[in-house]
């Protein structure tokens, strides 16, 4: 737990969108399931593509230390895009929106938490400066 507790602090804003683009998602996939198998061998299909496009572009031929979370993340992310566009296909979503109040009403309020419990951790633990999250040390103690 204290491994969530110290990664929850330390996490950018950047990354908490990007949690945020997950919640979305999964609330969607959730709300809109479809178990072709069709859909989704075709969004691995997508995802292995455009994945591997994107690990090249951003790799520039280096061979320095891999950081193995971000290329999960070039790869989940066309997966994510390409079987949300078949979930959501003729299902009147304006962009990201669905038509029905109640599933964006659950996405925005699952993004919310997940925020709210971010800030919760940042204040709490910037208040103690405990030194076992945080990584620093209070000169005071």
């Amino acid at each position: 737990m204290k491994g969530v507790i110290q990664y929850l602090y330390q996490l950018k804003l950047g990354k908490a969108i990007l949690w945020c683009y997950l919640i979305w998602y999964l609330v969607t996939v959730y709300f809109h399931f479809d178990p072709s198998p069709k859909l989704w061998i075709n969004s691995l299909g997508i995802s292995a593509v455009i994945g591997t496009g994107l690990v090249l572009s951003v790799s520039a031929g280096e061979r320095g230390r891999k950081d193995h979370w971000q290329t999960f993340r070039l790869y989940l992310m066309p997966f994510c895009v390409s079987s949300f566009s078949a979930l959501i296909k003729g299902k009147g979503f304006i962009v990201v929106i669905s038509p029905s109040l109640r599933e964006t009403l659950v996405a925005i309020v699952c993004c919310g938490l997940f925020l709210a419990l971010i800030l919760v951790v940042k204040q709490h633990f910037a208040k103690r400066s405990c030194p076992s999250v945080t990584g620093k040390v209070d000169p005071g103690k």
